[in-house]
C-alpha cells in the first residue's frame, strides 16, 4: 500500500495534518500581522508612549481573537463541517448565548471607551476599590495592575470602570508644630522643612500650603508634595522622615497628647 492509498483509506488522518497546518500557519500570521503593526504605531508616533503601549497591547488582545475565530472555522470546514448551516442554525441559539455573556459584552465595550477616552493607559497609576496599583495591561475584557504595596497582579473587569479612579501626582502630609513656638518661628521651621524634602530624589516639588489645623495638643501645617504615583508609598516615608529631621535641627519635640495631674 502506497501513502496515496494510506490516506485516501484514513481520510480523517490527512483532515488533522491540515488543521494542523492551518493552525501552524495562522501562528506565524498573526505574529507578523502584529509586529508590523506594532512596528507602525511606534514608528509613526501617532500616540504618546503611553497610549502606543495601550494600543499595542489592545492590537495584540483583537487580532487573538479574530485568528482563534478563524481558525476554528478553517478547521470545521475542513473536517466536513458544514460552517454555513451551522452558522444559520445558531441564528436562534444566538439570543440565548447573548443573554448569558452580556457581561462579557460590557467588557468589550467599556474596553474600548478607555481608550477613545483615553481614561488611563498603561504606566498610569489607578485606584480600584482598596487597590492602587500599577496599569500592566489594557484587554478588551480586562485591565491588570500591580498594586504598588505588594506587587500583586489584580485583573479588573472592565465594566467596573466607573469605580476606577486615577491617582493623582500630589500626595499631602502634615508638620505638627507645639503650641509655644512664636508664628514666626513656625514659618521658619516649616520652610526648613520643606527645603530638605525638596533634595529627596523621589520628589518632584514640595510647597507649604500653610496652617491646616489647631488640634488638641499641637499646630499643624500642611505640605503639598507632587511625585510619581507610583512611588507615593516611598515618598510618604521619605516626608516623614525628614519632617522628624527638621525639627531635630531646630531642637524640637514632636507633639503629642499629654494629661497633666494636679493635686491639691
Amino acid at each position: 500500500m502506497n501513502v496515496i492509498d494510506f490516506f485516501k483509506q484514513n481520510n480523517w488522518l490527512l483532515n488533522i495534518i491540515y488543521s494542523i497546518l492551518v493552525i501552524l500557519i495562522a501562528a506565524v500570521l498573526y505574529k507578523l500581522v502584529v509586529s508590523f503593526i506594532e512596528r507602525n504605531l511606534e514608528e509613526k508616533k501617532f500616540f504618546n508612549n503611553k497610549k502606543t503601549k495601550t494600543y499595542i497591547k489592545l492590537v495584540r488582545s483583537i487580532s487573538r481573537y479574530i485568528f482563534i475565530v478563524i481558525v476554528i472555522i478553517i478547521v470545521l470546514k475542513i473536517n466536513g463541517v458544514n460552517v454555513s448551516s451551522l452558522i444559520a442554525g445558531l441564528g436562534i441559539i444566538s439570543i440565548i448565548i447573548g443573554l448569558a455573556i452580556q457581561d462579557f459584552l460590557k467588557d468589550i465595550i467599556r474596553g474600548s471607551s478607555i481608550l477613545s477616552d483615553n481614561y488611563f493607559s498603561v504606566g498610569d497609576v489607578i485606584k480600584y476599590k482598596n487597590i492602587e496599583g500599577k496599569v500592566l495591561v489594557v484587554g478588551l475584557k480586562t485591565t491588570k495592575i500591580q498594586e504598588l504595596s505588594t506587587n500583586n497582579i489584580y485583573s479588573i473587569a472592565n465594566r467596573n470602570i466607573e469605580e476606577v479612579a486615577i491617582l493623582s501626582k500630589f500626595i499631602y502630609v502634615r508638620v505638627p508644630l507645639p503650641y509655644e513656638l512664636k508664628l514666626i518661628t513656625q514659618y521658619k521651621i516649616v520652610d526648613d522643612i520643606v527645603t530638605i524634602v525638596k533634595k529627596d530624589k523621589l520628589i518632584e516639588d514640595c510647597k507649604s500650603v500653610g496652617l491646616t489645623e489647631l488640634a488638641d495638643s499641637k499646630i499643624e501645617y500642611l505640605l503639598k508634595i507632587t511625585c510619581n504615583p507610583e512611588n507615593k508609598l516611598q515618598v510618604r516615608r521619605n516626608v516623614l522622615e525628614h519632617i522628624i529631621e527638621g525639627l531635630e535641627n531646630n531642637n524640637i519635640e514632636v507633639p503629642y497628647n499629654q494629661i497633666d495631674v494636679h493635686q491639691k
